[in-house]
């Protein structure tokens, strides 16, 4: 028996498999609409505002969400995501090809860094429900040949990922501490997400 009481399916607004697999686990059905957005127009905006890395994360959550719904038409739930990675204030963006995530991991290695999650819940182009989550993740220190044997074995799938690792793989092999919900660094805050989806009378 489904938990899910919606005629139809949750609406993501987003192309990462975490957060799909994390909504397919929970059993919320899904149909993926991922609008064109400009992040890095929209990270700029924020810049201009002086906002914090976890403020960028809730506008370009909520950035996609609004675009997620626009596409999707009225009476849908659409749910937009995103994640920044800071390290001392300063936003991390996705590595383009090895070389530079191997220059990123480098920097990452044997410090401390942020991830914020956020998500925003819209429906016909009305947010909601927003909220944002953060997790501290301490990467042990990493020589440049553990770099590279880190690379070769994992390939170029952390490409995809704004710190070059997926924890729920052999990204967990760079770590030495996290603190922090184990959604919330997969990119979707999932805990808050429920409890809004029930209290739109979407969820049992």
């Amino acid at each position: 028996m489904s938990l899910w009481r919606a005629s139809r399916p949750l609406v993501l607004a987003s192309r990462s498999a975490a957060r799909r697999a994390v909504l397919d686990s929970a059993g919320i059905p899904l149909e993926v609409m991922v609008p064109t957005v400009d992040e890095r127009a929209v990270e700029a905006q924020a810049a201009g505002a002086e906002a914090a890395p976890d403020d960028v994360a809730r506008l370009l959550a909520r950035t996609k969400a609004l675009a997620g719904s626009a596409l999707a038409g009225p009476e849908r739930y659409v749910v937009g995501a995103d994640q920044t990675l800071a390290l001392c204030g300063t936003l991390f963006h996705k590595a383009g090809d090895r070389t530079a995530a191997k220059l990123q991991l480098s920097r990452l290695q044997g410090r401390t860094h942020m991830l914020h999650s956020a998500i925003a819940l819209v429906r016909e182009e009305e947010v909601l429900f927003e909220t944002v989550t953060s997790a501290s993740l301490t990467m042990r220190a990493l020589s440049d040949a553990a770099i590279e044997d880190y690379l070769d074995a994992a390939g170029l799938d952390i490409l995809g990922s704004v710190g070059c690792y997926q924890l729920e793989a052999l990204g967990a092999h760079l770590f030495e501490r996290i603190e922090g919900d184990h959604f919330t660094i997969l990119g979707l805050p999932l805990l808050p997400l429920l409890g809004a989806l029930r209290q739109e009378g979407l969820l049992a």
